[in-house]
């Protein structure tokens, strides 16, 4: 006898079987960061191709990297928690559907336009995309949630820049076929997401959580004035790697290969990320202590290899800079946060946010402005970073004040409207300390 043509869509064990188990759905989100902030960083080798095609200065390709970060933080500031209200699955296939149209804007780009649209809505679909991913890997599994969203960023970075400039060094079509890539990764991912379950159950509120809310509560005031310098410093830092520093490296090489800029870049967030893994069990004071260390030595060190045209003497630099970025801000964020109550953090969050965000943005595009109308690409350099060593040298004496009182993770208690990327690091403060 055969069964009823009815049968296999209205069993629930056949409908269950359809979506993906949690494991799967975990490294499914885990991958999105990773694309994600790939793509986000794509671009960077791409950028003297650019130049030479469309003829443009280095303030222009630093407006476009800055536009990026400006969307990114307008994006986390309002819809940054959207998903604890609408679920995960909207949300990750909206940004989804946002990032395939920036991929098709960026492979039919004719000129600096279109470039800079497809960058705006590249920033507000992550913005969007990590708040949702952040919050739903912790929904399938707290501790390697944590540990993810911890690292899975400054991998999506490194892995980004990387393959770029592989694909852009070594094979045809440099402006569309790394861009046709992550098309494609996003379509799949897309499909994986649409066979998700979802984990989280809507609740009201939704328009109440797009209003930003700021505020540094008074047991914050002190912390956050001494972690300010280092978080400024490793996000501007970040900011002159994904804009100024590909042309530094193929001046100080001699070479005008572009797979040197994404190898830049590829240094820095990759030692980040690994940075942030392998002290994630640290007291969050060392962590900044060591990360600020390490961002004074490393910048240093890259200086003095520009100085002597010593590409070695840069990656090695560049390397210990990277630990020093992942380690100052996860540092900074860790030794903040947990100082706040519950109904104060999104106010304190959305202020790191902001300070972390535009310290990426406008030093870079400042950065841009001089080498252009100041003494050059060399000297620019020079003098900013200088200006990130002075940041750090700052923090390192605020870190030595000695101030009153302990700070302890153990109860921290999240708001569902903190957004969920800085969710997460008061989440690894708190699986940190068990």
């Amino acid at each position: 006898m055969s069964l009823p043509p009815t049968f296999p869509v209205t069993d629930p064990f056949v409908r269950r079987s359809r979506r993906l188990g949690s494991g799967a759905a975990f490294y499914l989100q885990a991958s999105i960061v990773v694309a994600f902030l790939a793509a986000s960083s794509a671009p960077t080798p791409l950028y003297a191709v650019y130049q030479g095609e469309w003829g443009f200065s280095p303030i222009t390709t630093t407006m476009v990297f800055g536009i990026y970060a400006l969307a990114v933080l307008a994006a986390l500031l309002t819809v940054g928690s959207l998903s604890d209200h609408m679920g995960r699955r909207p949300v990750l296939l909206a940004a989804i559907v946002l990032q395939v149209v920036a991929m098709v804007v960026m492979t039919t780009a004719g000129g600096v336009p279109e470039l800079m649209i497809a960058r705006v809505v590249q920033g507000l679909s992550t913005g969007a995309a990590v708040g949702a991913v952040g919050a739903g890997m912790l929904d399938l599994d707290k501790a390697k949630g944590t540990i993810a969203n911890a690292i899975a960023p400054m991998t999506g970075t490194a892995t980004g820049a990387l393959a770029s400039g592989l694909l852009v060094q070594f094979l045809p079509a440099p402006t569309h076929l790394v861009y046709l890539t992550l098309l494609t990764v996003f379509i799949l991912q897309g499909i994986g997401v649409a066979l998700m379950r979802e984990t989280s159950e809507p609740k009201p509120g939704a328009l109440a959580s797009l209003r930003p809310r700021f505020g540094v509560p008074k047991a914050a005031r002190g912390p956050l004035l001494v972690a300010a310098p280092v978080l400024v410093a490793v996000w501007a830092l970040a900011g002159l790697y994904g804009s100024v520093i590909p042309a530094v490296i193929r001046s100080v090489v001699g070479s005008d290969s572009l797979l040197l800029g994404g190898l830049a870049l590829f240094a820095l967030a990759g030692s980040g990320a690994v940075s942030v893994l392998l002290l994630r069990n640290v007291a969050p004071g060392r962590v900044m202590l060591l990360g600020t260390v390490a961002l004074i030595v490393g910048v240093g060190l890259t200086l003095l290899a520009v100085d002597h045209n010593s590409a070695t003497g840069f990656f090695i630099g560049t390397v210990i800079a990277g630990v020093g970025f992942g380690g100052g801000f996860q540092g900074a964020i860790r030794t903040i946060v947990p100082l706040a109550a519950p109904h104060e953090r999104s106010g304190l969050l959305s202020t790191i946010y902001v300070l972390s965000y535009l310290a990426m943005g406008l030093p870079a595009v400042i950065g841009g402005f001089l080498v252009v109308y100041g003494g050059g690409l060399l000297p620019t350099t020079r003098e900013y970073g200088i200006a990130v060593m002075a940041l750090g040298a700052l923090a390192l004496l605020g870190l030595a004040i000695p101030r009153r009182g302990t700070v302890t993770t153990e109860s921290v208690v999240v708001s569902s409207s903190v957004p969920a990327p800085l969710k997460a690091a008061v989440r690894e403060a708190e699986y940190a300390k068990r």
